[in-house]
C-alpha cells in the first residue's frame, strides 16, 4: 500500500491537535503548555537560525516598555533579542505556524487577533526576567503570548524556568515550565503574570504576541 500523505499534511494535522488543546486550555484556565510542539525539522532550522544570529552579533539587549518609553533595565530583565524577519524563510516558516494558531484561536474563542510579532530571545548564564504582565489591562495591544523553546537537554538544575501565576491570585504559582526544546507556552497576555528565573546556562527561545488591531481614524497601530 502506498503512503500518499505528504509531510506538510502530517505537520498540519499535528498542529491541529496541539492547537485544539491550546484553545481548550485558554478557555478553561488562561494558559497552556504543550511539550514537543515543534517538529524535529522546524526545531533544527530555528536553532541553526538563532546560532547564525548569535555569531553575527545580531541580538541586542532587551528593554522594558514600548516605543518612546523603552529603556534598558538590567535589574528587571537580562536578555538579548532579535525580531523575526519576514524576508527570512526560516522565520516565515515559524510565523506561518503561528498564523494557523491565530486563525484557530479566532475561530473558537472570538479573540479578534489581528497580527503577530515575535523575537528570538537569548538569556545568558545569570539572565532573568522578573515577574510582569505582557499587556496593560484593557490596553488591547498584546492579547495572547507565546514562548517556544530551543534548548537541548535542559534540566531543572539549569534554571531559566518560566513561572506562571494564577490570573485571579497573582501570588499563586500555577505552573513552572521547563524550557525544553520544542515545547510551547501560550497564555493570556493581560491576565497571566509570569517570570523567568535566573538561567544557569545559555537559554534560547522565541517570544511572541498576538495583537488586536487598535487603529483608528486618528492613529494607525502598525506592527512594531
Amino acid at each position: 500500500m502506498t503512503n500518499d500523505v505528504t509531510i506538510p499534511t502530517v505537520l498540519h494535522n499535528a498542529a491541529a491537535i496541539f492547537h485544539a488543546r491550546i484553545v481548550e486550555d485558554l478557555f478553561e484556565k488562561g494558559w497552556s503548555v504543550q511539550p514537543d510542539y515543534l517538529g524535529i525539522g522546524l526545531a533544527a532550522v530555528l536553532k541553526m537560525r538563532m546560532t547564525e544570529l548569535e555569531e553575527a552579533a545580531a541580538l541586542t539587549p532587551a528593554g522594558i516598555g514600548r516605543e518612546n518609553d523603552n529603556r534598558i533595565a538590567k535589574d528587571i530583565r537580562r536578555d538579548s533579542t532579535f525580531w523575526l524577519d519576514p524576508a527570512n524563510s526560516t522565520d516565515r516558516e515559524y510565523t506561518e505556524l503561528m498564523e494557523d494558531l491565530r486563525l484557530t484561536l479566532n475561530r473558537h474563542l472570538f479573540l479578534g487577533l489581528f497580527e503577530y510579532e515575535a523575537h528570538y530571545a537569548l538569556y545568558p548564564a545569570g539572565g532573568f526576567y522578573k515577574k510582569h504582565i505582557d499587556a496593560l489591562k484593557g490596553g488591547k495591544n498584546r492579547i495572547v503570548s507565546t514562548v517556544c523553546y530551543l534548548n537541548e537537554d535542559w534540566q531543572e538544575k539549569d534554571g531559566g524556568m518560566l513561572t506562571l501565576f494564577d490570573r485571579n491570585d497573582h501570588s499563586r504559582v500555577v505552573n513552572i515550565v521547563l524550557p525544553e526544546e520544542g515545547s510551547i507556552a501560550v497564555f493570556l497576555s493581560e491576565d497571566i503574570p509570569h517570570e523567568v528565573t535566573p538561567a544557569n546556562r545559555v537559554r534560547r527561545s522565541i517570544a511572541g504576541w498576538f495583537r488586536c488591531n487598535t487603529s483608528s481614524a486618528e492613529r494607525a497601530n502598525p506592527l512594531i
